[in-house]
């Protein structure tokens, strides 16, 4: 029994949802998103609700019954709401600048890193040391914001690089600790 694919996903006002055979639109102010979803699934919007429902119990059903479900939810959250990732930058001289709508990150290199915006992602650069990562779809957001980290990953002897904010970085003591 799915827990998650049968929790219904309620519809806030200002998002419109259409479902044609097993593609499915969502519509909202910040933009829209499609997807198509498992074949033998059946989504019903009714009076601001939407449920998702499978007909059988095989595994294959059973597997995509709740992903489908959540993937929804995450579709109507991003088109009302938008997702953010927050990264900050820890270490001497290391700092971000927003030129346009391409960051530019100064990370120890003899070179600075740029990294342009990808469409439907915006960045926000609120100081010199954090960087926002907003768009409406959840999977992307948190793809270019691991694209980001990964241009300097946090290592564990001085906690230096790119990390997401509140992330506990795991501190090794060094040669000294014998």
């Amino acid at each position: 029994m799915s827990r998650i694919g049968n929790k219904p996903v309620q519809i806030p006002a200002g998002v419109e949802v259409a479902v044609d055979g097993n593609h499915i639109a969502v519509k909202g102010s910040k933009g829209t998103l499609e997807m198509d979803f498992y074949n033998k699934l059946a989504i019903n919007v009714e009076d601001g609700v939407l449920t998702v429902s499978r007909p059988d119990d095989e595994r294959e059903t059973r597997a995509r019954h709740g992903l489908t479900r959540a993937l929804i939810a995450n579709m109507v959250e991003g088109v009302s709401e938008g997702f953010t990732k927050s990264l900050e930058l820890a270490g001497v001289g290391y700092r971000v600048q927003l030129k346009g709508t391409t960051l530019e990150l100064s990370l120890g290199y003899s070179h600075p890193v740029t990294y342009p915006a990808p469409e439907g992602i915006t960045f926000e650069v609120p100081d010199n040391t954090h960087i926002h990562v907003k768009g409406i779809d959840k999977q992307q957001v948190g793809q270019v914001a691991a694209e980001i980290r990964s241009k300097r990953p946090p290592e564990p002897y001085k906690g230096k690089g790119i990390h997401y904010v509140g992330e506990h970085i795991r501190r090794k003591l060094g040669k000294a600790a014998k």
